[in-house]
């Protein structure tokens, strides 16, 4: 079973890959230094080093869907 602390939602517009809120800092509407054609490889297993250009925290993706990124690393708060 995914992990769900794991994962953080994303977005995509036109070519970019934006997440609602950075899971380190909370800022809104982060950019990521990703871009669509990025996805379908880390979808096939290869690893890919994120860092965050509004805080620089970092976290390693493991695995993307359609809705989700998720990180070797928890990246929500458990409530």
């Amino acid at each position: 079973m995914i992990p769900f602390e794991n994962t953080c939602p994303y977005d995509l517009i036109q070519q970019d890959v934006y997440v609602p809120e950075c899971p380190f800092c909370h800022t809104d509407n982060v950019l990521l230094p990703l871009k669509r054609k990025d996805l379908p490889e880390i979808a096939r297993g290869v690893k890919k080093l994120l860092v965050f250009p509004c805080c620089h925290n970092k976290t390693t993706l493991v695995d993307v869907d359609t809705d989700y990124l998720l990180a070797n690393e928890p990246l929500r708060q458990r409530q």
